[in-house]
């Protein structure tokens, strides 16, 4: 598994605050803002993560770091998929749709031969990683 910050959450809202400041976007970085709904508080929950782009898609990656279960992020938006982006400079309101059987297995094969580091995290894993496509409305 990864190695992790102390104070993930410390991490995360520093995170944020600065990629906010910086117009939605961190110069060399890959990372969006997800806004999800809590299943259990009904609160938005905004969680820094890496994206990658294929073939026109806007995907993200429940790996959690290769942890054996899903993300917080990634309960949430199985229960209510209504989420909010905000990346390369704007921000919009979404659908979080999880990929399914073979469109699944063909994105995580090319988005880990960009990032090996995936492969690494579904490998220490029994649990099939979601790759989540975020469609705008």
């Amino acid at each position: 598994m990864s190695e992790l910050p102390a104070d993930v959450s410390e991490f995360n809202r520093k995170l944020i605050v600065e990629f906010r400041a910086g117009g939605r976007r961190l110069d060399g970085r890959q990372l969006l803002l997800l806004t999800t709904t809590g299943r259990r508080s009904g609160r938005p929950h905004t969680t820094p993560m890496m994206f990658v782009r294929l073939d026109d898609r806007l995907l993200v990656i429940a790996s959690n770091a290769g942890a054996v279960e899903h993300p917080d992020w990634y309960r949430n938006l199985a229960a209510d998929p209504a989420v909010t982006v905000e990346v390369d400079g704007e921000e919009f309101a979404a659908t979080a749709r999880p990929a399914a059987g073979a469109d699944r297995d063909d994105l995580f094969a090319r988005i880990s031969e960009r990032h090996p580091f995936f492969r690494d995290h579904q490998g220490g894993v029994e649990r099939l990683i979601p790759v989540v496509e975020l469609v705008r409305n």
